[in-house]
Protein backbone atom coordinates (compact mmCIF):
# COMPACT_ATOMS: atom_id res chain seq x y z
CA UNK A 1 0.00 0.00 0.00
CA UNK A 2 1.55 3.38 -0.95
CA UNK A 3 2.19 5.79 1.92
CA UNK A 4 -0.54 8.32 2.59
CA UNK A 5 0.25 11.76 1.23
CA UNK A 6 0.48 14.63 3.68
CA UNK A 7 -2.20 17.26 3.47
CA UNK A 8 -0.98 20.64 2.21
CA UNK A 9 -1.61 23.30 4.87
CA UNK A 10 -3.55 26.39 3.92
CA UNK A 11 -1.99 29.83 3.83
CA UNK A 12 -3.38 30.70 7.27
CA UNK A 13 -2.06 27.43 8.70
CA UNK A 14 1.38 28.07 7.18
CA UNK A 15 1.52 31.56 8.71
CA UNK A 16 0.64 30.22 12.16
CA UNK A 17 3.18 27.40 11.92
CA UNK A 18 5.96 29.74 10.77
CA UNK A 19 5.23 32.15 13.62
CA UNK A 20 5.47 29.41 16.24
CA UNK A 21 8.61 27.95 14.65
CA UNK A 22 10.30 31.36 14.53
CA UNK A 23 9.37 31.95 18.17
CA UNK A 24 10.91 28.62 19.16
CA UNK A 25 14.05 29.37 17.13
CA UNK A 26 14.50 32.78 18.81
CA UNK A 27 14.03 31.18 22.21
CA UNK A 28 16.66 28.51 21.50
CA UNK A 29 19.09 31.20 20.26
CA UNK A 30 18.56 33.21 23.47
CA UNK A 31 19.36 30.12 25.52
CA UNK A 32 22.62 29.51 23.65
CA UNK A 33 23.64 33.15 24.00
CA UNK A 34 22.92 33.13 27.72
CA UNK A 35 24.95 29.96 28.29
CA UNK A 36 27.91 31.42 26.39
CA UNK A 37 27.71 34.74 28.27
CA UNK A 38 27.36 33.25 31.77
CA UNK A 39 28.59 29.66 31.67
CA UNK A 40 29.33 29.54 35.40
CA UNK A 41 25.94 30.84 36.47
CA UNK A 42 24.19 27.50 35.93
CA UNK A 43 25.08 24.14 37.42
CA UNK A 44 26.21 21.56 34.89
CA UNK A 45 22.95 19.60 35.30
CA UNK A 46 20.74 22.52 34.24
CA UNK A 47 22.82 24.49 31.74
CA UNK A 48 20.54 23.37 28.94
CA UNK A 49 17.45 24.46 30.84
CA UNK A 50 18.13 27.84 32.46
CA UNK A 51 19.72 31.23 31.97
CA UNK A 52 21.15 31.36 35.46
CA UNK A 53 20.89 29.57 38.78
CA UNK A 54 17.97 31.71 39.96
CA UNK A 55 15.78 31.77 36.82
CA UNK A 56 14.65 28.40 35.48
CA UNK A 57 13.06 28.36 32.01
CA UNK A 58 11.69 25.63 29.81
CA UNK A 59 13.24 24.14 26.75
CA UNK A 60 11.52 24.68 23.39
CA UNK A 61 10.20 21.10 23.46
CA UNK A 62 8.61 21.65 26.87
CA UNK A 63 7.12 24.95 25.73
CA UNK A 64 5.61 23.23 22.69
CA UNK A 65 4.16 20.47 24.87
CA UNK A 66 2.73 23.05 27.28
CA UNK A 67 1.16 24.98 24.40
CA UNK A 68 -0.50 21.86 22.99
CA UNK A 69 -1.76 20.90 26.46
CA UNK A 70 -3.17 24.42 26.82
CA UNK A 71 -5.13 24.00 23.57
CA UNK A 72 -6.62 20.76 24.91
CA UNK A 73 -7.56 22.40 28.22
CA UNK A 74 -9.14 25.29 26.30
CA UNK A 75 -11.50 22.87 24.54
CA UNK A 76 -12.54 21.40 27.88
CA UNK A 77 -13.15 24.89 29.32
CA UNK A 78 -15.34 25.79 26.34
CA UNK A 79 -17.68 22.82 26.94
CA UNK A 80 -19.83 24.39 29.71
CA UNK A 81 -19.78 27.77 27.93
CA UNK A 82 -21.15 26.25 24.70
CA UNK A 83 -23.74 24.26 26.65
CA UNK A 84 -24.95 27.37 28.50
CA UNK A 85 -25.27 29.35 25.25
CA UNK A 86 -27.21 26.53 23.55
CA UNK A 87 -29.60 26.26 26.49
CA UNK A 88 -30.06 30.04 26.47
CA UNK A 89 -31.53 29.80 22.95
CA UNK A 90 -32.48 33.16 21.48
CA UNK A 91 -32.42 34.98 24.82
CA UNK A 92 -30.24 36.93 24.25
CA UNK A 93 -30.36 36.91 20.45
CA UNK A 94 -26.63 36.51 20.00
CA UNK A 95 -26.43 33.35 22.17
CA UNK A 96 -27.08 30.88 19.33
CA UNK A 97 -24.61 32.49 16.94
CA UNK A 98 -21.96 32.74 19.62
CA UNK A 99 -22.49 29.09 20.60
CA UNK A 100 -22.02 27.98 16.98
CA UNK A 101 -18.94 30.19 16.63
CA UNK A 102 -17.32 28.91 19.84
CA UNK A 103 -18.02 25.29 18.94
CA UNK A 104 -16.52 25.84 15.47
CA UNK A 105 -13.49 27.48 17.11
CA UNK A 106 -13.08 24.52 19.48
CA UNK A 107 -13.28 22.10 16.52
CA UNK A 108 -10.66 24.18 14.70
CA UNK A 109 -8.31 24.04 17.71
CA UNK A 110 -8.56 20.26 17.52
CA UNK A 111 -7.29 20.41 13.94
CA UNK A 112 -4.39 22.72 14.86
CA UNK A 113 -3.61 20.61 17.94
CA UNK A 114 -3.12 17.47 15.84
CA UNK A 115 -1.27 19.31 13.06
CA UNK A 116 1.18 21.06 15.40
CA UNK A 117 1.73 17.90 17.44
CA UNK A 118 2.89 16.09 14.31
CA UNK A 119 4.87 19.10 13.07
CA UNK A 120 6.69 19.54 16.40
CA UNK A 121 7.06 15.77 17.03
CA UNK A 122 5.14 16.08 20.31
CA UNK A 123 2.91 13.03 19.89
CA UNK A 124 2.55 10.75 22.92
CA UNK A 125 0.10 8.21 24.32
CA UNK A 126 -0.95 10.60 27.10
CA UNK A 127 -1.34 13.51 24.71
CA UNK A 128 -3.47 11.47 22.32
CA UNK A 129 -5.64 10.27 25.23
CA UNK A 130 -6.18 13.81 26.57
CA UNK A 131 -6.93 15.15 23.08
CA UNK A 132 -9.46 12.39 22.42
CA UNK A 133 -11.08 12.90 25.83
CA UNK A 134 -11.46 16.63 25.22
CA UNK A 135 -13.13 15.97 21.85
CA UNK A 136 -15.58 13.51 23.39
CA UNK A 137 -16.47 15.92 26.20
CA UNK A 138 -17.09 18.68 23.66
CA UNK A 139 -19.34 16.53 21.46
CA UNK A 140 -21.19 14.93 24.38
CA UNK A 141 -21.85 18.22 26.15
CA UNK A 142 -23.14 19.90 22.99
CA UNK A 143 -25.42 16.94 22.20
CA UNK A 144 -26.90 16.95 25.70
CA UNK A 145 -27.73 20.63 25.34
CA UNK A 146 -29.16 20.19 21.83
CA UNK A 147 -31.42 17.35 22.99
CA UNK A 148 -32.66 19.57 25.84
CA UNK A 149 -33.73 22.34 23.43
CA UNK A 150 -35.18 19.94 20.83
CA UNK A 151 -32.47 20.45 18.21
CA UNK A 152 -31.20 16.84 18.15
CA UNK A 153 -32.78 13.40 18.26
CA UNK A 154 -32.28 11.64 21.58
CA UNK A 155 -31.80 8.32 19.74
CA UNK A 156 -28.99 9.57 17.53
CA UNK A 157 -27.43 11.41 20.47
CA UNK A 158 -27.57 8.22 22.55
CA UNK A 159 -25.84 6.24 19.79
CA UNK A 160 -23.07 8.82 19.47
CA UNK A 161 -22.51 9.19 23.22
CA UNK A 162 -22.61 5.42 23.83
CA UNK A 163 -20.03 4.83 21.10
CA UNK A 164 -17.73 7.52 22.50
CA UNK A 165 -17.91 6.13 26.05
CA UNK A 166 -17.35 2.53 25.01
CA UNK A 167 -14.40 3.35 22.75
CA UNK A 168 -12.91 5.63 25.41
CA UNK A 169 -13.15 2.80 27.94
CA UNK A 170 -11.56 0.30 25.56
CA UNK A 171 -8.71 2.69 24.79
CA UNK A 172 -8.18 3.12 28.53
CA UNK A 173 -8.02 -0.65 29.03
CA UNK A 174 -5.43 -1.00 26.26
CA UNK A 175 -3.36 1.90 27.62
CA UNK A 176 -3.54 0.61 31.21
CA UNK A 177 -2.08 -2.73 30.14
CA UNK A 178 1.26 -0.98 29.65
CA UNK A 179 2.49 -3.34 26.92
CA UNK A 180 3.18 -0.58 24.38
CA UNK A 181 0.16 -1.31 22.18
CA UNK A 182 -1.41 1.89 20.83
CA UNK A 183 -4.68 1.80 18.88
CA UNK A 184 -4.39 4.82 16.60
CA UNK A 185 -7.38 6.66 15.12
CA UNK A 186 -8.46 5.32 11.74
CA UNK A 187 -9.95 7.05 8.72
CA UNK A 188 -13.39 6.08 10.04
CA UNK A 189 -12.67 7.78 13.35
CA UNK A 190 -11.54 10.96 11.61
CA UNK A 191 -14.57 10.94 9.29
CA UNK A 192 -16.85 10.40 12.29
CA UNK A 193 -15.35 13.38 14.14
CA UNK A 194 -15.65 15.71 11.13
CA UNK A 195 -19.26 14.74 10.39
CA UNK A 196 -20.22 15.09 14.06
CA UNK A 197 -18.63 18.55 14.25
CA UNK A 198 -20.49 19.65 11.10
CA UNK A 199 -23.81 18.23 12.31
CA UNK A 200 -23.56 19.92 15.72
CA UNK A 201 -22.62 23.29 14.24
CA UNK A 202 -25.58 23.11 11.86
CA UNK A 203 -27.90 21.97 14.68
CA UNK A 204 -26.88 24.94 16.83
CA UNK A 205 -27.25 27.39 13.96
CA UNK A 206 -30.12 25.62 12.07
CA UNK A 207 -30.06 27.61 8.82
CA UNK A 208 -32.81 27.64 6.19
CA UNK A 209 -36.17 25.91 6.32
CA UNK A 210 -37.26 22.24 6.35
CA UNK A 211 -36.34 20.32 3.23
CA UNK A 212 -39.41 18.95 1.48
CA UNK A 213 -42.03 21.21 3.02
CA UNK A 214 -43.31 21.85 6.51
CA UNK A 215 -43.17 18.17 7.43
CA UNK A 216 -39.61 17.73 6.17
CA UNK A 217 -36.34 17.71 8.04
CA UNK A 218 -33.90 20.56 8.42
CA UNK A 219 -30.45 20.26 6.87
CA UNK A 220 -28.85 19.70 10.27
CA UNK A 221 -31.21 16.77 10.96
CA UNK A 222 -30.12 15.01 7.76
CA UNK A 223 -26.45 15.63 8.57
CA UNK A 224 -27.03 14.37 12.13
CA UNK A 225 -28.52 11.18 10.68
CA UNK A 226 -25.41 10.74 8.53
CA UNK A 227 -23.30 11.34 11.65
CA UNK A 228 -25.17 8.57 13.45
CA UNK A 229 -24.59 6.12 10.58
CA UNK A 230 -20.87 6.97 10.32
CA UNK A 231 -20.59 6.65 14.11
CA UNK A 232 -22.00 3.10 14.00
CA UNK A 233 -19.63 2.11 11.16
CA UNK A 234 -16.71 3.64 13.06
CA UNK A 235 -17.68 1.69 16.20
CA UNK A 236 -17.77 -1.58 14.25
CA UNK A 237 -14.31 -0.87 12.82
CA UNK A 238 -12.93 0.00 16.27
CA UNK A 239 -14.42 -3.14 17.85
CA UNK A 240 -12.77 -5.27 15.16
CA UNK A 241 -9.38 -3.66 15.83
CA UNK A 242 -9.72 -3.87 19.63
CA UNK A 243 -10.74 -7.51 19.28
CA UNK A 244 -7.53 -8.30 17.39
CA UNK A 245 -5.48 -6.55 20.10
CA UNK A 246 -7.11 -8.57 22.88
CA UNK A 247 -6.69 -11.81 20.91
CA UNK A 248 -2.97 -11.15 20.41
CA UNK A 249 -2.59 -10.36 24.10
CA UNK A 250 -4.43 -13.54 25.07
CA UNK A 251 -2.21 -15.66 22.82
CA UNK A 252 0.92 -14.03 24.24
CA UNK A 253 -0.25 -14.68 27.81
CA UNK A 254 -0.95 -18.32 26.94
CA UNK A 255 2.56 -18.77 25.53
CA UNK A 256 4.15 -17.22 28.65
CA UNK A 257 2.13 -19.33 31.13
CA UNK A 258 3.97 -22.47 32.38
CA UNK A 259 2.60 -25.83 31.39
CA UNK A 260 0.79 -27.74 34.17
CA UNK A 261 2.62 -30.62 35.80
CA UNK A 262 1.80 -33.99 34.36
Amino acid sequence: MPPASRATPTAATTIVLRWFESTGARYAADQRTARRSHPAACPRACRRRCYDAATTVRTPDERAAAFLTGITILRVVLVPVVMWLILAGDDPRWATGLAAGLFAFAALTDFFDRLLARRWAQTSTLGAFLDTTADKLLVTGALFALVSVGRASIWIASIIVARELVVLGLRGVVAAAGDGIVVKPSIWGKAKANVQFAAIILAIWRPGSPIGGADGWYLDQWVMLVAGIVTVLSAMEYFARFGSVFRRRSRAATRRSPEPNA
